[in-house]
């Protein structure tokens, strides 16, 4: 697996695992399948692994330092804090106070099975407390060796500035997609550029939509988020088939699946993708977009496939897009 190097300090694979779908959100999983899973990620050298405690809550980070056993040393493990959780996983609200950062963390080593935690992100920036503050909090938990890297999550550019003059950010961490190229426009990604932060994409996917396998609602299982989501309600989800189909027909020229190429772009975007699956059979098809190289013609012509064909419906429900880019 090629590697990149995230804010001129970690090196990571160019493909890591969203680990997310194997305890929470997407409805009932396989947890003697997922633990192979992200075994398997090791053996194909995917070995950036991305959990937060708020993905159960908990019980994603318990999954994965079971899976991982003898073999953590082998492993990148990312993970995130920023709702504030009892001991029972009860959410009491966002809380972004250096105290809660190192309860949290605490929480976090006990449950991963570790004693350091490879990169540290706040998941989403709380309001009431200045992130500088925030920020001098995690900065402890490295001087501390509790945690190797710190990063941020779906935060803007003045967010970024403001929190990296306190510590060195490693990374940040956006939803990037042929679905969602926000940060390529915002002005997000040439802040990163500017400061040497690498950019980690969450659903590389389109939370599923670009792999072809979703073409209605009822494909979703019962409890499954993205039902309460626009982009996959009936006539969305009828009306962006139009970008995959489009999406798929390019691959086919490379001979990769719509998947493969919608991972490819992300990588070609400079971000390091990290793909979630609770599967073996769809990790190796997602690992094999690690060496796909996509020329400039056919980033372009992805690119104005999906702008002509138009994406419908947000990312996420009001109430969630609130939450982004403080």
């Amino acid at each position: 697996m090629k590697t990149r190097t995230l804010g001129n300090a970690l090196t990571v694979p160019v493909q890591g695992l969203g680990a997310m779908g194997m305890s929470a959100f997407y409805g009932p999983s396989d947890q003697n399948e997922a633990a192979a899973t992200i075994r398997g990620a090791l053996d194909l050298g995917i070995t950036l692994i991305d959990t937060a405690e708020a993905y159960g809550p908990f019980r994603n980070e318990e999954v994965i330092g079971r899976a991982l056993g003898s073999r953590r040393s082998e492993a990148i493990i990312a993970t995130k804090f920023a709702t504030e959780f009892d001991d029972e996983g009860h959410p009491h609200g966002l809380n972004g106070r250096p105290e809660y950062a190192r309860r949290a963390a605490e929480r976090s080593l006990r449950h991963l099975g570790t004693d350091v935690i490879d990169l540290y992100y706040l998941h989403r920036v709380d309001p009431a407390v200045p992130i500088e503050e925030t920020v001098g909090g995690m900065a402890e938990l490295v001087k501390d060796g509790l945690v190797r890297h710190i990063g941020l999550s779906e935060v803007s550019s003045e967010t970024i500035r403001r929190a990296h003059a306190v510590h060195p950010l490693t990374a940040v961490q956006s939803e990037l997609s042929l679905f969602t190229p926000d940060v390529l426009h915002n002005g997000v990604q040439d802040t990163l550029d500017e400061l040497g932060i690498g950019l980690v994409a969450f659903s590389p996917l389109g939370r599923g939509f670009l792999t072809g396998q979703i073409t209605r609602i009822s494909d979703l299982a019962d409890g499954d988020a993205r039902r309460g989501l626009p982009r996959f309600q009936p006539d969305a989800i009828a009306a962006n088939l139009e970008v995959v189909e489009r999406v798929r027909e390019i691959a086919a020229r490379l001979g990769a699946t719509p998947g493969q190429a919608a991972i490819a772009w992300v990588q070609a975007m400079g971000a390091v993708p990290i793909p979630g699956t609770r599967h073996r059979r769809r990790l190796a098809e997602n690992a094999a977009a690690a060496d796909l190289v996509l020329s400039a013609d056919m980033l372009a012509e992805l690119n104005g496939a999906v702008a002509r064909a138009g994406v419908t419906g947000a990312r996420d429900t009001d109430a969630g897009l609130a939450r982004m880019h403080a």
